[in-house]
């Protein structure tokens, strides 16, 4: 008979979510996963397989939690620009708040395995694809309530957005918030 498990899966994959987020895949070694965890390696490794399997399932975990997030902000009251701008500088001012910048996990995950690793580009790719149906959704509202002209393309609209919201995720390792909220507004202008 087995020891029961001494620590809770979804908090493990959160707390291992937080850590892929900052050192990055290869950057980030078992060791440092037991560490962030609080659960030996061993245990990590029984539990999720290996650190593959553990990434993978963090990358669900940040792909749901900003799925969530992104619905949030874009059903809030306000017209179609006031819900994307709020959200937007939401995501801009959380990286730039935080102790470490270091931006969206997704867009971290496009660079170092995109086009190399077929399951993470796939991850990153639904994730992105997800974002985009969002903001498609809320601009078609907004045509329909009558605050974003009835000739935008949504879906182009929210394709660029999207482009956006990575590049804002990118420089935000680099660059200080009034350079960002600017290019918040200037991609606001298109419709």
């Amino acid at each position: 008979m087995g020891r029961p498990k001494e620590f809770e899966p979804d908090v493990v994959v959160a707390k291992a979510m937080d850590a892929f987020w900052t050192g990055g895949y290869a950057g980030t070694s078992p060791a440092d996963l037991a560490e962030a965890t609080g659960v030996g390696k061993g245990s990590l490794y029984h539990a999720f397989g290996s650190k593959r399997e553990l990434f993978d399932k963090a990358l669900d975990l940040y792909g749901r939690a900003g799925s969530e997030i992104t619905e949030a902000y874009l059903n809030e009251p306000g017209t179609a620009k006031e819900r994307i701008r709020a959200y937007l500088a939401f995501l801009v001012d959380t990286d730039l708040d935080g102790p470490v910048r270091r931006g969206c996990l997704a867009a971290n995950t496009a660079l170092e395995l995109g086009g190399r690793d077929p399951e993470a580009t796939e991850s990153v790719r639904r994730m992105t694809d997800r974002t985009i149906e969002l903001l498609a959704e809320r601009l078609r509202r907004g045509q329909r309530d009558g605050d974003v002209a009835p000739d935008v393309d949504a879906d182009a609209q929210a394709h660029l957005l999207m482009n956006t919201i990575v590049g804002l995720r990118v420089m935000a390792r680099t660059h200080d918030g009034p350079v960002l909220h600017q290019i918040i507004e200037t991609a606001l202008s298109g419709f």
